[in-house]
């Protein structure tokens, strides 16, 4: 497939929530739901069947000699970040259908092949990331998701509802060994590793679990002009030493792969004259090692309760998530290596910081992660740029992998 088909498409389906500061494709969203329709239209006329799950993961198939096989799938996913970029999710899924027309032109393999536009990769909307592909692998249930809500109430029962969706039927969107053969995710790095290596692709040996949490912090909200200082109980002044408290314990902590952001916060009630009453705020703690992760949030929380009883405020803290670093399968790390040398591609092996649906297809599958450099490491912002040349060898890369553990 011609690198310019590839950019095309990218753009095309950049204007699918692009205003002036990015792009804006919130999982579930309008926008997401044009896109989606966009992208259902696209891989049919590429030579798929089409059908959507019970979560609204979009699942295109060519089938193999064997249906009955289990299926060789890439995927990735649609929706943005905030004024987002243009590249993020969306190289995997129109590479991936750029992959699956050249693999459908060779002539039919042994196994099916499948492409899948994961739904609700990022946890922008819900602060859980990863939705779709979570229910696929079997790893949340119809409870759990029945309590998400969005930051303007929205509850994804009512989102999936509109859309014809039943959250208690998710279950029959579960897959399993019988069902994958193996999993094979193209993306941008979103980090500067490959650039400042020098490299062109990067294949993933392990991908960092996120635990994120949302902290609450109430203190008194009072009149700014007539309180004195030492009679205030400030959530807002907790809520500061807590970011900072996380971003120290974090830099301490990031020889052993840790990072750690508050990303999001409220202010109540928000005024410039009224001391702060309540402050909600979002951690997003990573890491490629399980037991490094635990001890980062325990020695948070332990940070958060010497603050607030410090302050005289009170807190809680709700674990929105806490998952476990997902490692990528060796026999399909070393295939890519090997595809990469016989191709004569400068590649190197690496770790993930960013989550991506294949830690939850790695509980069910082989797994694999392919990645291209992005310029100046930028993701999760309009800024994001991935060049023709490094896409179009990526692709490359995806789609020979995909042939070798079809055929």
């Amino acid at each position: 497939m011609e690198k310019t088909w590839i950019m095309n498409e990218i753009e095309q389906i950049a204007q699918f929530g692009k205003d002036k500061r990015g792009i804006t494709r919130l999982a579930f969203s309008p926008a997401d739901y044009a896109a989606r329709e966009y992208v259902i239209n696209l891989m049919r006329e590429n030579g798929m069947s089409v059908r959507t799950d019970e979560i609204g993961n979009i699942i295109g198939r060519i089938e193999g000699t064997q249906p009955q096989a289990p299926a060789v799938i890439t995927g990735s996913h649609l929706d943005t970040v905030p004024e987002g970029g243009k590249f993020d999710g969306i190289v995997g899924i129109v590479g991936g259908i750029a992959a699956l027309k050249a693999l459908a032109v060779r002539g039919p393999l042994t196994h099916p092949l499948e492409l899948i536009v994961f739904a609700g990769e990022e946890s922008s909307r819900f602060g859980v990331a990863t939705i779709g592909s979570r229910v696929m692998a079997g790893v949340t249930n119809a409870h759990a998701l029945a309590k998400l809500k969005d930051q303007d109430g929205l509850a994804l029962t009512q989102l999936l509802k509109d859309q014809g969706l039943d959250i208690q039927n998710i279950i029959k969107a579960t897959r399993g060994k019988q069902d994958v053969k193996a999993f094979i995710e193209l993306h941008i790095e979103q980090g500067t590793g490959l650039e400042k290596e020098g490299k062109n692709i990067g294949i993933i040996e392990a991908i960092a679990a996120p635990a994120r949490c949302k902290i609450v912090v109430e203190g008194v909200a009072a009149h700014s002009g007539t309180t004195p200082m030492e009679e205030r109980q400030d959530a807002l002044v907790s809520a500061a030493m807590i970011i900072l408290a996380v971003n120290e314990i974090a830099l301490e902590q990031s020889e052993r792969g840790i990072v750690g952001t508050v990303g999001s916060m409220k202010v109540y009630p928000g005024a410039m004259n009224v001391i702060p009453g309540l402050v909600e705020m979002w951690v997003d703690i990573r890491g490629v090692d399980h037991q490094s992760i635990v001890e980062c949030v325990q020695e948070i929380k332990d940070a958060i309760s010497e603050i607030t009883e410090r302050q005289n405020t009170g807190v809680s803290i709700e674990m929105l998530s806490s998952e476990r670093p997902a490692q990528m399968d060796a026999d399909i790390i070393n295939l890519i290596s090997d595809i990469c040398r016989q191709q004569g591609i400068q590649y190197q092996r690496m770790n993930s910081g960013a989550g991506h649906d294949a830690m939850n297809m790695a509980r069910i599958a082989k797994a694999g992660m392919i990645v291209i450099p992005c310029r100046a490491g930028i993701s999760h912002n309009p800024d994001e740029y991935a060049s023709p040349e490094d896409i179009q060898r990526g692709v490359e890369v995806l789609t020979e992998t995909l042939f070798r553990l079809a055929k």
